[in-house]
């Protein structure tokens, strides 16, 4: 449980009296790409056209986002870890599930096997839960960190005892 003192930081913040939720923003998928998969639908227009100009599983990301703007419902450090674990899960279920509404679509224009379209998204979805697992906790200072609607948090020594 590495991560729970910055959940307890965070749970400070939240508490305070003066703290306040800034207003829901998204970048869609973070660490780029969105912004990747945008640059490579303006060079390839037949690319924009097959899978759209923003990522198929962005409104994925957009829900995670929101849970992650607020950083649970929960003031409580362990299960802010849990609601964390949960959106990230269920970012990466979200993912899976796009594949199969899109499977008979890229099965039929790109005469490829089901089970590739299955193993692709399967390595995006895992990828993407990665990415978040490691580069969302709480306190962090990046901007798509878990709570980032509220404002920087730092681990304090009061925070590494249970």
């Amino acid at each position: 449980m590495i991560e729970l003192p910055a959940h307890r930081a965070l749970s400070r913040v939240r508490s305070a009296e003066d703290t306040e939720l800034e207003d829901f923003k998204t970048d869609g998928c973070s660490g780029g790409l969105s912004a990747g998969w945008m640059a490579v639908a303006d060079w390839l227009p037949s690319f924009a056209a097959e899978h759209g100009e923003v990522p198929p599983w962005e409104g994925c990301c957009i829900s995670h986002d929101r849970l992650y703007h607020s950083g649970g419902p929960s003031l409580d450090a362990k299960e802010s870890f849990l609601a964390r674990l949960a959106a990230d899960e269920a970012l990466r279920q979200c993912v899976l599930e796009t594949g199969e509404e899109r499977l008979a679509a890229i099965v039929e224009s790109n005469s490829v096997e089901p089970d590739s379209v299955r193993k692709a998204y399967q390595t995006i979805a895992d990828a993407i839960y990665v990415a978040v697992r490691t580069g969302g906790g709480p306190c962090s200072g990046l901007s798509w960190r878990w709570g980032y609607g509220y404002p920087q948090c730092l681990v304090l020594p009061r925070d590494l005892s249970d």
